[in-house]
C-alpha cells in the first residue's frame, strides 16, 4: 500500500460543496492502493459544520491536525458582525450593498493576505510536516484547494523532501469568479500570479474539474494535466428513494448568491403561473441554503411569493432526501466570465438522484456536458426565457401524466469511487516517472 500525505483545509466536520472531494476521495483511495495520511487545521474558522459527514471517515485514518490562525474574528469586530455570524467566502451580502469598512477588508484580504486567509498556517505547516516525514516518508503529496495556501505548504515540502506532487484545483486561482471582487492592486494582483505559476509550473502534475479549467492550467505551463470530475457517491443512494413529493416541487439546494440569480428564470416561472391556473395552483419553489434576498424579492414581484418555500442548511446526509423527492432540479450557475469551465458539485448529486435538472447556463459550458451525457434535463442560456418556459411546460405537462423522470443512462464515470480511483493513476503514473 504506497503512502499519500493528502493536504486540506476543509475536512469533517467541515460541511459544504468544499469538503465533498477530499474527503470521498480519501474515503475510496484505499481500495486503489493508496494509504491516505490526512493534513488539516486544528479548530478551523469552518462556515458551515456537518457533523454527520464524519461517518465518511474511516475509523483508523490517520488524520494531522495542525495549529491555524484565522483574521475573521478581527473581520467581524472591523465590519461591525455579530461574533457568532459566519463568514462566507464569495462576498455574498445580505443588505446587497457593502459598507465602506467591508470594502477595505476585502482590499487588506485580497493585498496583504495571499493567498488567501489562511496565509499564516503555511510555515507553521511545512515546519511540522518535514518533521513528521523525517520520520514518517510518503511516495507523494496530494493539496486540495482552495483555500491555495495548501499549495504553498506542498510546493514548501516538495522543495525541501523531493516527494512527488500532486497539486489539485477543485477552483482556479486568479481565474476563480470573484477575483476581480478582490480590489486588488497592480502590485497585489502580481503577487497572486507569481505565487499561482510557482505551483502551476512547480508541481509534478495537477488535476482540475473541468475540461476548460484544464485548459487553462495547460496554457500557464502545467507539465502534467488530468481532467478528474467530481462524482456524487453511489454509496449514498443505497437507501430506498423516498416518495415523489405530490406538488410541482422545483428545488434549487446550496447557496444561491447574486451571481447565480437567474431574475429570467423567475419571470419565466411569473408568467407561466399567469398564463396556466393548474400550474400556478401545483408550483412549488423550494430553496434549501442560504439565498440572497434579491431573488426572494424578484419571485415576490412576479407574485410567486407564496409559492416559496425557505429551508435553512441540511446536514448532508438530509440533501439526498429531498433531491431524490422532488420533481425538478434547479442548477443556477454563476453568470461570470469563468462560467464555461464551473460545474457546481451539487451537479453530480442531482445526476445520483435521477431527477431532472432544468440548468441556466452557457448550453456549451462544462456543467452543460456534464447534463447531457448522464441524460439528466436540459440547459437554457441565461437569458433564454422563452427556452425556459418550454423546458418548464413540457416537464409540468409529464409531471401531471406522472411520467417526469429521467433517461436510463451510465452514470457509474461520475462516481467519487470512480474519480478517486483516476486519482490513484494518475499517481502511480506521477510516482512511475519519478523513480
Amino acid at each position: 500500500m504506497k503512502k499519500v500525505l493528502l493536504i486540506t483545509y476543509y475536512w469533517p466536520p467541515s460541511g459544504g460543496a468544499g469538503v465533498q472531494r477530499v474527503l470521498k476521495t480519501a474515503k475510496y483511495l484505499r481500495e486503489f492502493g493508496w494509504e491516505p495520511i490526512i493534513y488539516t487545521a486544528k479548530d478551523a474558522a469552518y462556515p458551515i459544520l456537518d457533523e454527520s459527514l464524519l461517518e465518511d471517515v474511516p475509523q483508523d485514518m490517520q488524520v494531522l491536525k495542525g495549529d491555524i490562525w484565522e483574521p475573521y474574528e478581527l473581520y467581524k469586530k472591523f465590519t461591525g458582525q455579530k461574533e457568532k455570524k459566519q463568514v462566507y467566502s464569495g462576498f455574498m451580502n445580505d443588505k446587497g450593498k457593502q459598507s465602506f469598512t467591508q470594502k477595505l477588508s476585502i482590499w487588506i484580504r485580497g493585498n496583504f493576505f495571499v493567498p488567501d486567509a489562511r496565509t499564516f498556517w503555511i510555515k507553521p505547516s511545512i515546519k511540522y510536516l518535514k518533521d513528521y516525514l523525517k520520520e514518517h516518508p510518503v511516495d507523494a503529496i496530494l493539496s486540495s484547494g482552495p483555500p491555495h495556501s495548501v499549495h504553498m505548504i506542498a510546493k514548501g515540502l516538495k522543495e525541501a523532501t523531493g516527494t512527488p506532487w500532486l497539486a489539485d484545483f477543485r477552483d482556479p486561482w486568479t481565474n476563480i469568479d470573484f477575483y476581480d471582487q478582490l480590489r486588488l492592486s497592480k502590485w497585489g494582483d502580481r503577487r497572486h500570479r507569481k505565487m499561482e505559476a510557482s505551483v502551476v509550473k512547480g508541481c509534478d502534475a495537477l488535476s482540475t474539474v473541468s475540461w476548460v479549467w484544464g485548459k487553462e492550467f495547460e496554457e500557464m505551463g502545467a507539465s502534467r494535466v488530468a481532467v478528474i470530475t467530481n462524482g456524487f457517491d453511489d454509496a449514498d443512494f443505497r437507501a430506498k428513494a423516498p416518495e415523489l413529493e405530490e406538488k410541482f416541487v422545483c428545488s434549487h439546494i446550496g447557496f444561491l448568491n447574486q451571481d447565480r440569480n437567474s431574475p429570467v428564470l423567475w419571470e419565466a416561472f411569473g408568467e407561466l403561473a399567469k398564463e396556466i391556473p393548474a400550474f400556478k395552483e401545483k408550483l412549488v419553489l423550494r430553496f434549501i441554503g442560504k439565498t440572497d434576498p434579491l431573488c426572494l424579492q424578484q419571485l415576490a414581484e412576479q407574485e410567486l411569493s407564496e409559492h416559496v418555500e425557505q429551508i435553512a442548511y441540511v446536514p448532508h446526509s438530509e440533501v439526498l432526501t429531498y433531491t431524490r423527492a422532488t420533481q425538478l432540479l434547479m442548477l443556477l450557475v454563476n453568470d461570470v466570465p469563468n462560467v464555461m469551465g464551473h460545474i457546481p458539485g451539487k451537479t453530480y448529486e442531482y445526476v445520483g438522484s435521477r431527477r431532472p435538472v432544468l440548468g441556466i447556463g452557457p448550453p456549451e459550458a462544462d456543467f452543460a456536458r456534464i447534463i447531457s451525457e448522464s441524460k439528466s434535463g436540459t440547459v437554457c442560456g441565461f437569458q433564454d426565457k422563452e427556452g425556459m418556459k418550454r423546458a418548464l411546460f413540457k416537464m409540468f405537462s409529464l409531471y401531471k401524466k406522472g411520467k417526469l423522470h429521467t433517461e436510463d443512462a451510465d452514470i457509474d464515470r461520475f462516481t467519487r469511487k470512480h474519480a478517486a480511483g483516476q486519482i490513484a493513476n494518475f499517481m502511480n503514473e506521477m510516482i512511475s516517472e519519478k523513480a
